[in-house]
């Protein structure tokens, strides 16, 4: 779901800063704590222009914390000045390192528990989202955009509220002091107000530009650096190179144009504050020749007027750079927002262990609403057969299985495990009844035996060796400078195809599961390699309901059952064959 404007889910942020929220009243203490500094900041100046060096007497609500005893002589004066400076700037460095470690705190803990939820929500949408958005849109909305929660929650909303804390009192003292400069000051605040009115709606576009281009960046990386084996067999280095580099000015180009945007609207907020302080200045400076003022009070209301346009300087470029987190919270929330093409049902059925009786019952899926990949499949697979599955490439064969494992839902039609349609079981319980092994086996950057053990993290070493044995994998490991410790690279590569091959049969293995899916498991091993494999899976489909992909007919000898998928349907069985959907073989 996309968003016309980038509006903050105020709900869901809610939530997700819930945790925090200790740390965060923490933190606006800390920052409440600003004003009553700033506030004392410019009073030594006047002390020392009125009562050191013009002899008027101290005032009230400051005479009250020197002790009786200390007299007020002008040496005492200035040193309580003087003490004043160094406790007020004590105090402010005080609060600022208190807040920078606590703030620093809440935003990593804010990011990472934000991250952790992005991640969980992406591993729990349905392959065909996907399939449509890549991996790079993902990966961006949970690396960058995800920075957009702790930035709104501790870099934007704190500081604009005291930065109002802040404001409102500077207008209360300056207006005690004097009115008429207080009336002067605060002229500009309906300029500004439309100056932030107006870029905020701009800067918020061009935020949408960047991380859109940027996103698109990151996608060319990951396609590029996936794909290298590619690109170096066709010597394309420099082509993929101009295509980082052309994508890349293309971001350069609009962060420069937001850029730009900023430093004008930064530009207008600092000509109008400035504009107010000259015109205020001007007027102070009239009253002290007319008497009005003394030259101290001046200086004190001009301190206060300064510091009066430090919070509106703040509110106005945090309402402008708000927006790029805006329109990144926009996007992290709309992926949390994505539902998965493969729900659970409220109800479903708990599943321990199947027996592996299997039913397709007029099935028909496509991946596109207008073209259906598989047409009105009607089978029957018995617990504990071994069923082929043979067609042309493209024909639907990988697709059919993906069915079964509910990686996808079909279009129409039912698919039965047991008697029960799948979408009536947990989701969880039914892809724990299948051990798969693909053509590219997929192996993590981590040891061999972790790799193994991937779907029983607590499986003791003595059953990861045997499943190792049973998928003829220990001899090579024990070679292996590190046995079973061995790392194994990112996606196993520091491994040989075969290699990779019996890991993945011996993580099936371990499993144990009583359904098996083996995608082309010897499309691209040698004769010996492929012998240890089949005599490996041979003994892994024993007693187990295992559909095999092959274009191999020396491996459909080992099945009772074979599917011959030709543009998605069921073929016609060979002459001479028993008259079934399914060609059986004896």
């Amino acid at each position: 779901m996309r968003r016309a404007e980038a509006r903050l889910p105020i709900g869901a942020f809610l939530r997700q800063v819930r945790p925090y929220r200790w740390h965060l009243s923490g933190l606006l203490l800390l920052s409440l704590l600003s004003p009553p500094l700033a506030l004392l900041t410019p009073v030594p100046l006047k002390i020392v222009v009125d009562c050191v060096l013009g002899g008027r007497p101290l005032p009230g609500f400051l005479d009250v914390l020197l002790p009786a005893g200390l007299g007020r002589s002008g040496p005492v004066v200035l040193a309580f000045a003087v003490g004043l400076v160094l406790a007020v700037a004590f105090l402010s460095q005080l609060r600022e390192f208190a807040g920078t470690v606590l703030s620093t705190y809440t935003s990593q803990g804010l990011l990472r528990d934000f991250r952790a939820a992005l991640f969980q929500h992406v591993q729990r949408l349905s392959l065909s989202y996907h399939d449509t958005r890549g991996t790079a849109d993902s990966t961006y909305r949970i690396q960058y955009d995800a920075t957009a929660i702790p930035s709104i929650a501790v870099e934007g909303i704190l500081p604009l509220l005291a930065s109002t804390l802040t404001l409102v009192s500077m207008v209360w003292v300056v207006v005690q002091l004097n009115l008429r400069l207080a009336v002067v000051a605060l002229a500009i605040t309906p300029a500004l107000f439309l100056v932030v009115r107006h870029y905020r709606t701009h800067l918020r576009r061009q935020a949408r530009e960047v991380r859109r281009i940027e996103n698109s960046t990151l996608g060319v990386v990951n396609e590029a650096l996936s794909a290298a084996r590619v690109v170096k067999a066709f010597r394309q280095e420099e082509r993929e190179e101009r295509r980082f580099v052309a994508q890349s000015r293309e971001g350069m180009r609009a962060k420069i144009r937001m850029a730009l945007s900023e430093g004008v609207f930064g530009l207008l907020v600092v000509v109008l504050t400035a504009t107010g302080a000259a015109a205020a200045l001007y007027i102070g400076t009239r009253e002290v020749q007319n008497g009005a003022l003394t030259l101290g009070e001046l200086l004190l209301v001009m301190g206060y007027v300064t510091q009066l346009y430090g919070p509106l300087k703040t509110m106005g470029k945090k309402m402008g750079g708000l927006q790029s987190h805006l329109v990144g919270a926009e996007r992290a929330f709309a992926l949390l927002d994505e539902a998965p093409d493969v729900p659970e049902r409220p109800q479903a059925l708990p599943l321990s262990r199947a027996r592996g009786d299997v039913e397709f019952r007029q099935v028909a899926f496509g991946y596109d609403a207008g073209r259906r990949v598989l047409h009105d499949l009607s089978f029957t697979v018995p617990a504990g057969t071994c069923v082929g599955i043979a067609g042309a490439t493209g024909a639907g064969k990988t697709t059919l299985v993906n069915l079964l494992t509910r990686f996808y839902d079909p279009a129409q039609g039912a698919i039965l495990l047991d008697g029960v349609d799948l979408r009536d079981y947990r989701l969880f319980d039914l892809r724990d009844q299948f051990g798969i092994v693909i053509q590219e086996p997929v192996l993590f950057s981590t040891s061999i035996a972790e790799n193994i053990a991937y779907a029983r993290p607590d499986a003791s070493g003595e059953a990861i060796v045997a499943a190792a044995r049973a998928a003829n994998a220990h001899d090579f490991i024990l070679r292996l400078p590190g046995g079973y410790e061995t790392l194994v690279g990112e996606r196993g590569m520091k491994l040989s195809g075969g290699e990779r091959q019996r890991i993945s049969l011996a993580r099936a293995f371990l499993k144990d599961a009583p359904l098996l899916i083996l995608d082309e498991p010897t499309s691209s091993v040698d004769a010996a390699t492929e012998a240890a494999i089949v005599d490996a899976m041979e003994r892994l489909m024993r007693g187990r309901t295992a559909f095999i992909i092959t274009h191999r007919p020396s491996m459909l000898k080992h099945c009772r059952m074979v599917l011959r998928i030709d543009e998605g349907r069921l073929a016609e069985p060979v002459a001479g064959a028993a008259p079934l959907t399914a060609l059986v073989l004896p």
